[in-house]
């Protein structure tokens, strides 16, 4: 499942969804906050602004020390809120420890809220009536659809329980209408869940010694690997790629896969945020 080329299609109709958005007077945007000094925080920043670019919206980046206070993160999030030019606001994860996480997160304007965190749009998003749904799962779901994998009835294993990925993407694969299991690091006998799945999503990531291998695939699934990881030097996932590419029907490579999608929903999520807003400024002139 090649994600990049996908990713790169998407991109070209947000272009046109951009001039379209200009001609009638309005530029998408986009802030981004970065804490500290993560490279690899740092290195997923800079490829959002370098996508925003590409499809023509406008980004703003703010950086703050790793020891920032919570109320100056806060003091951002509230001017940033305020402010009529900023569509989306991206506060990139992991925060520093001493920052409470859901606090910052919920301190964002559910409809800036770009990365479908607040518990707004997670409530939202268990009714099916969101726009903003978190852009991993719906990267993954994009990839499910484009490659025309089979969703009503399939019995789909998610190995995540996150916020982030895990449980809004256990909420979007069962509105339509797939059976599924949420696995965590408290599940029991894990491969004989997984070899009854016909879609397998796998987003552990730093479980040391964790493996999807082959003897745990159904012949014939849908297999996407969200999780990255540096191993001996080299970017490795949690799906033992060669072994299981030879039995599954579908399979994202590590690079190129998920990483793309999650980039160009973000994008499409501020498109979809610059309507919501500017539509309800509309309706406030007419009334």
């Amino acid at each position: 499942m090649d994600g990049k080329a996908l990713a790169a299609s998407i991109e070209e109709q947000l272009k046109i969804e951009v001039r379209r958005m200009q001609e009638s007077g309005l530029r998408p945007s986009l802030a981004t906050i970065l804490v500290g000094e993560d490279p690899a925080s740092r290195v997923y920043v800079k490829s959002k602004h370098r996508a925003a670019e590409r499809v023509g919206i406008a980004s703003k980046g703010f950086e703050l020390p790793e020891r920032v206070p919570e109320g100056e993160l806060l003091a951002l999030i509230d001017a940033l809120n305020s402010d009529p030019s900023v569509n989306g606001i991206l506060l990139q994860m992991p925060l520093p420890g001493h920052l409470r996480e859901h606090r910052m997160i919920e301190r964002i304007k559910p409809e800036k809220d770009v990365d479908g965190l607040t518990t707004a749009n997670a409530g939202k998003l268990v009714h099916g009536v969101t726009d903003l749904v978190p852009c991993t799962p719906r990267g993954v779901m994009e990839l499910l659809h484009h490659y025309g994998v089979p969703i009503r009835s399939a019995r789909a294993v998610v190995i995540n329980r996150s916020t982030l990925v895990g449980k809004p993407l256990h909420h979007l694969l069962l509105g339509e209408d797939a059976t599924v299991t949420v696995c965590h690091s408290k599940s029991t006998d894990l491969p004989s869940m997984t070899r009854d799945a016909d879609i397998l999503v796998t987003a552990v990531g730093r479980r040391p010694g964790f493996i999807v291998t082959a003897d745990m695939v159904k012949e014939g699934a849908a297999v996407i690997d969200v999780a990255m990881n540096r191993s001996d030097g080299k970017l490795v996932g949690d799906v033992d790629f060669e072994g299981v590419s030879k039995k599954a029907g579908y399979i994202t490579p590590v690079l190129g896969g998920v990483g793309p999608m999650t980039v160009v929903m973000l994008m499409q999520n501020t498109l979809i945020a610059a309507g919501t807003q500017n539509r309800a400024v509309q309706q406030e002139m007419r009334q």
